[in-house]
């Protein structure tokens, strides 16, 4: 029998040992390679004394994957999993099962990077292709990105487009069609009160006669009303306005297009194509335009290059547009994205094709007119007579209808005391619309003895005008052959694969990406996506039938508050960058609260987060940026300096801590209190949170805001570029100015406030992973991670140390979660740059630290708590080779310019086909002796940006270039 005891044994079996990556003797060799004693005498070494705090998380102790998975278990009961006919822009779906396995349940698709090293991410980068390719077929338009957050924010981006792409036009109001959908009006009145601009809501004829910049029009409308804006649009064209169009791409397969219209923009919500509600999200926005507006466009775009060979290759094309390299000038921030999302949907077109999707959406309105014709012979009158899947009906008995309904488990759509809505969907089935006759009749339906497949016959036999002539889409859509050649399931699961193989994921590797914080995305944590009581919820479904989704919202609300120590958490943001303009908007209206409006001054260190200035620009901040000492740490001096001449217009510091210079402010505090003293806020980023949660707080700092990014933090997967999640934590005095929602009001003192988002709880159902996560760690297990983040960092830094120089460090040389590599010196001697030690990497297995940020010329390099101590030095092995091929070139042995680095990465084709260069295939391919295992071949070799650029291609090509 063994001796130890029950609590040892139940010990043995917690999460937190799964999750951290090495046992108690790798933990032992690790604490002495950094010359501590244990990891409490570690993070007294690393953390300044004034923040390090004793345990003091509240959080119990975590449960076994077990327990967390049969608890939340019981939470999706409390849900109820009605028929949804609500609509509003989301529509119940079905999810191709081959998708669904293959996709959103695989690793090899859901942890993978943004596609910032394209050579190891070419099958993410088709499919992302593909969804470019299918906006633009569906809309008409010439240009699409690759996804934005959600329609609602896609709108917003629209607008503000709009304004700095029109030149004559100096208005500064934007017209928004009262058919609109009501979420999409809440988070543009938001983004356009934080600019300044006048917003008109009114029928979308009168835009014609209005003096603004541009207008929105929704097609179908709200109400399900389909609406030529051809003569609206001419209208606003003669006046230097610009025509935005929201839609729907399933109605797009029987509509007109937008283009056709002369739409400048349009967007909307791709989850009508093969993605689950999930109580709001995540789902992919998309966003067309015209050729000429390329450099305005938000978002990332996929474009066309070549590779050193010659080859067809992907990348992301123009991305001097973005953030990370033109920071508050930027138009596009590159963190508003839902990659995985929008390559479900992609993968939804492909599967069905375009002979698929008509028949789908055939199917969808030929039981939209089934019920309107049933209806209107039982005397029911519908509010509008134009329709796709949309009804409005107008009843006189709305209370009974909507009491048979709750009692059939349907929901419809509440629209004001008289009418009620009907939005049909995939999933609806002749049975169902026989239901519908019943909720609408009563018993009266009897009477009217209405046989679904009579009415069938009859709609067709009529002809039905339920879409006008002039608005029926007459021209082709998805005719490439990617669109037309995977309807089978072998087919379909094969081109993934083959997609899939093509990219480099966590499931091959660590991902070293300093500031991303690439932690284990668990297996248990990502079970509950699936059910449906969490993915089949529509977010505006009555409160009583998301008890459990609220319950699991609330103890993870409960979690982060006691993590941060703010009083208040906003769950709405989608995105990292999507907090961090939530919580300037909080800090805006705060100050204008208290009549000092004039507050607009955001003053932005170096070594913050890339996003932040972006940010403060859409919340139409100024921003100043102060300087950093050569240590790393925010020069106090210029920040006082700075801030005191600011004055009265200081309205916040945006702060990242630790900095991404991979340190703790010693005088992080000190900074907070200079900011309070002249009536500014601070805004902490908490892109590095993972360096705090269980050893101090955001709000013990000083802090009066900051976002957590539960994507890095807290366990969420990139998703390869999205989704994301970035709820705010606030102090009380910011509380009742935290975004709200206009139709579904959450409870808390912000009511009256507008929405960031367009979901009232962002993309709800990927909380599932957060609150599994925390739960799984506990308190204890989360001060501990936090701790192993210090302690891997630490080591490997010690490691890579004694061959790069490491940039910055505390006062007693250790760094906190990350540390950055300074490449500039072999740069200097040799020639070789930092994208070239990247692409080398690539050969070795690996995919490469954040380059160049926040330091140009630089790695930055972050291993989390989940690695185990064997990758960590395989990925330091691997560092090392490459510094020794970088002083054989130093040292004459290696070509100055025809040797491993600058030739990588190296292809199979390139090592297997006739071999002319100056050193071996086994060299270029297999530099180190136990590469076998781990051995990842690039599918293409480097991409040529400046050519991709130059002849910018942002759709499929032709097909021969697909083919071997």
């Amino acid at each position: 029998m063994s001796t130890q005891t029950l609590v040892q044994l139940e010990q043995r079996d917690n999460f937190i040992g799964r999750h951290i990556g090495p046992d108690a003797s790798e933990e032992k060799a690790l604490l002495e390679a950094v010359g501590a004693t244990s990891l409490e005498d570690l993070s007294t070494q690393i953390v300044p004394a004034d923040i390090l705090r004793e345990e003091f998380l509240e959080i119990a102790d975590g449960r076994t994957e077990f327990e967390a998975i049969n608890y939340l278990r019981s939470l999706a009961d409390q849900n109820k999993v009605f028929k949804s006919y609500i609509g509003m822009g989301y529509n119940d779906t079905i999810v191709p099962p081959v998708i669904l396995r293959n996709v959103l349940e695989n690793p090899g698709w859901y942890t993978a990077y943004t596609p910032y090293q394209p050579e190891i991410a070419q099958g993410r980068l088709e499919a992302l292709l593909n969804f470019q390719q299918l906006v633009c077929d569906m809309t008409g338009m010439e240009l699409a990105n690759a996804s934005l957050l959600d329609e609602g924010t896609a709108a917003a981006e629209a607008m503000a487009m709009t304004k700095r792409t029109v030149r004559k036009n100096k208005s500064n109001t934007f017209f928004v069609d009262e058919n609109c959908l009501p979420q999409t009006i809440d988070v543009i009145k938001t983004r356009a009160e934080a600019f300044g601009w006048e917003v008109i809501i009114a029928p979308a004829a009168q835009a014609a006669d209005a003096d603004v910049f541009g207008a929105i029009f929704q097609y179908p409308g709200k109400g399900g009303n389909v609406e030529d804006f051809t003569d609206i649009i001419t209208a606003l064209h003669a006046k230097d306005a610009l025509a935005t169009v929201a839609t729907d791409l399933m109605a797009l397969v029987a509509l007109k297009t937008p283009a056709e219209m002369g739409a400048d923009i349009v967007l909307g919500n791709a989850q009508h194509f093969g993605v689950p509600m999930g109580f709001g999200g995540p789902h992919a926005a998309f966003f067309a335009t015209k050729d000429k507006y390329k450099r305005s466009i938000p978002g990332r775009i996929i474009g066309v290059s070549i590779d050193a060979q010659g080859n067809q290759a992907l990348r992301m094309a123009l991305q001097t547009r973005e953030q990370h390299i033109r920071r508050e000038k930027a138009n596009s921030n590159i963190c508003t994205a839902q990659a995985l999302l929008a390559n479900l949907s992609s993968f939804y077109a492909v599967y069905h094709g375009p002979q698929g999707l008509k028949t789908i959406a055939g199917r969808i309105h030929r039981l939209t007119d089934i019920l309107a014709l049933g209806l209107k012979k039982a005397g029911i009158k519908l509010a509008n007579d134009t329709w796709f899947d949309t009804l409005t009906v107008i009843t006189d008995d709305r209370d009974a209808v909507i009491h048979r309904a709750l009692a059939a488990e349907v929901n419809l759509r509440l629209d004001s005391a008289v009418t009620v809505g009907v939005s049909i969907c995939e999933k609806t089935s002749a049975a169902d619309i026989a239901e519908l006759f019943t909720i609408f009749l009563g018993d009266a339906a009897e009477d009217f003895n209405l046989d679904i497949y009579e009415l069938d016959a009859e709609v067709v036999a009529a002809d039905a005008t339920s879409i006008p002539a002039d608005l029926i889409r007459t021209t082709e859509f998805l005719t490439h052959p990617t669109f037309n050649s995977y309807h089978s399931e072998h087919e379909m699961l094969r081109y993934m694969k083959s997609l899939e193989v093509k990219d480099l994921a966590m499931n091959h590797s660590m991902i070293t990406l300093g500031s991303c914080t690439m932690k284990l995305n668990a297996t248990t944590q990502m079970i509950p996506l699936s059910w449906p009581e969490f993915s089949t919820i529509h977010p505006f479904a009555p409160k009583d039938q998301t008890i459990g989704y609220e319950k699991m919202i609330d103890e993870l609300d409960d979690y982060l508050k006691d993590i941060t120590g703010f009083s208040a958490i906003c769950m709405q943001p989608n995105s990292g960058a999507q907090g961090e303009y939530a919580g300037l908007i909080a800090i805006k209206k705060y100050h204008e609260s208290r009549g000092e409006g004039h507050r607009n001054v955001c003053l932005i260190p170096r070594s913050a987060h890339g996003t932040n200035p972006a940010s403060a620009q859409m919340a139409s901040m100024k921003v100043v940026v102060t300087n950093c000492d050569e240590l790393g740490n925010v020069d106090f001096a210029d920040l006082k300096a700075k801030a005191e001449e600011i004055g009265d217009n200081l309205s916040c510091l945006m702060i990242t801590y630790p900095s991404t210079h991979g340190v703790y402010e010693e005088g992080i505090k000190e900074i907070c209190e200079l900011v309070h003293s002249l009536g500014g806020q601070v805004y902490m980023d908490g892109a590095n949170l993972n360096a705090q949660v269980g050893i101090t707080q955001p709000a013990y700092l000083g802090a009066d805001v900051s976002h957590m990014n539960l994507h890095k933090t807290f366990a969420i997967p990139h998703g390869g570029g999205g989704p994301g999640m970035g709820p705010i934590g606030v102090a009380a005095h910011l509380e009742p100015f935290v975004a709200n929602h206009a139709v579904r009001p959450i409870d808390n003192e912000s009511k009256g406030q507008g929405a960031v988002s367009s979901a009232p709880y962002g993309s709800a159902s990927i909380l599932t992973i957060s609150w599994m996560y925390i739960t799984l760690m506990g308190g204890k297990g989360l001060r501990k991670a936090t701790q192993h983040a210090l302690l891997k960092a630490n080591y490997l830094a010690k490691r890579l140390g004694e061959h790069y120089p490491i940039l910055y460090s505390g006062n007693k040389g250790l760094v906190a979660h990350e540390c950055i590599i300074d490449l500039r010196p072999l740069k200097e001697q040799t020639g070789i740059t930092e994208v070239d030690i990247a692409k080398r990497l690539m050969d070795y297995g690996f995919h490469a630290p954040t380059m160049s940020f926040p330091v140009a010329g630089t790695f930055m390099i972050e291993p989390t708590e989940s690695e185990s101590k064997a990758e960590i030095d395989r990925f330091a092995n691997a560092m090392i080779s490459i510094k020794g091929e970088i002083m054989a070139i130093h040292n004459g042995e290696l070509d100055a310019e025809n040797n491993p680095l600058k030739n990588a990465p190296h292809t199979a084709a390139v090592v297997t086909g006739d071999w002319d260069r100056p050193y071996s295939q086994q060299l270029a391919a297999f530099p180190t002796k136990n590469l076998g295992a781990h051995k990842f071949w690039p599918s293409v070799g480097r991409i040529d940006d400046v050519y991709g650029d130059r002849n910018l291609i942002c759709s499929c090509p032709a097909i021969e270039n697909y083919e071997d």
